[in-house]
């Protein structure tokens, strides 16, 4: 968006809102005066006056704090940034983009974004869809994140075989496309044959969601009941977390690799009812 807009000579700067604590987020943003604060020797200019003239793209937007969010409501009603301890605000003229993983209306209902923000920031709305619901665009994803990851190699080219696409073509990927890269990134450097095979791919299983049995909400819950799903999500994460590997996993949760098998089993039963 920003290299083929008018701002494109401008700068784009980028930052990540849950990966700052409050207190300097605000500064971040903002800027700062000289004093403002303990280590705070000389006057900063914020990533609003940084990316003047072009487009400042905040990721993770809902996990900005209540109090931020009126201080970026302000900027972007009056076009101008307040840094932090200074008296005289900074006047800024800047596209704002704004991303989060998280649907904005619902945190707003629930009281966790502020509404007369969000409606601010929603000029033009993009929305992107898991991967699991775009399972057509599995191969071009791969493909870029492939030509991405080998550009410059020199050992060649390295692309899956018709199995191994069936195999990405038919996983979840619950992590979405960072899942996809790390798997292909994997798959690269631990294949054996020139080309990355179905046995290459390390995928969490299973593929499909469980649907875990529970008991009727008119019966009355069993403790042994509520232990044995506790038990399967554990078994769950753990394969999730080991790519699937068995052993690992089985090691991770302290249990014997036979336990595992027998756990598996009957999440696949319980899959079937």
């Amino acid at each position: 968006i920003h290299d083929h807009s008018a701002r494109r000579e401008g700068a784009f700067v980028a930052v990540n809102c849950a990966a700052l604590p409050a207190p300097l987020l605000g500064a971040e943003l903002f800027g700062h005066a000289k004093g403002a604060f303990t280590d705070a020797r000389t006057e900063r200019q914020g990533l609003f006056v940084q990316a003047r003239g072009g487009t400042l793209f905040l990721d993770e937007i809902a996990e900005l704090p209540l109090a931020l969010q009126a201080k970026l409501l302000r900027a972007l009603q009056e076009g101008e940034v307040l840094p932090v301890g200074a008296t005289h605000p900074v006047p800024v003229n800047v596209r704002i983009i704004a991303a989060c993983n998280r649907d904005l209306a619902s945190e707003c209902a629930a009281g966790r974004f502020r509404e007369d923000l969000y409606w601010r920031l929603n000029v033009m709305s993009l929305e992107l869809r898991p991967l699991a619901e775009r399972r057509g665009d599995i191969a071009a994803i791969a493909a870029a994140i492939l030509l991405r990851q080998q550009d410059g190699a020199s050992d060649g080219f390295v692309w899956p075989t018709a199995p191994a696409m069936d195999k990405l073509a038919h996983h979840i990927w619950p992590g979405n496309a960072r899942e996809l890269g790390n798997v292909l990134q994997r798959a690269i450097v631990l294949r054996e044959g020139e080309r990355i095979e179905a046995d290459d791919l390390h995928v969490a299983v299973p593929t499909r969601p469980v649907r875990l049995v529970t008991p009727a909400p008119q019966a009355p819950v069993r403790l042994s009941d509520v232990a044995r799903i506790s038990k399967l999500e554990a078994i769950r994460h753990a394969l999730h977390e080991t790519d699937g590997h068995r052993a690992a996993a089985a090691a991770k949760l302290g249990i014997s690799e036979r336990t595992l098998r027998y756990r598996l089993a009957e999440m696949r039963e319980l899959a079937a009812a």
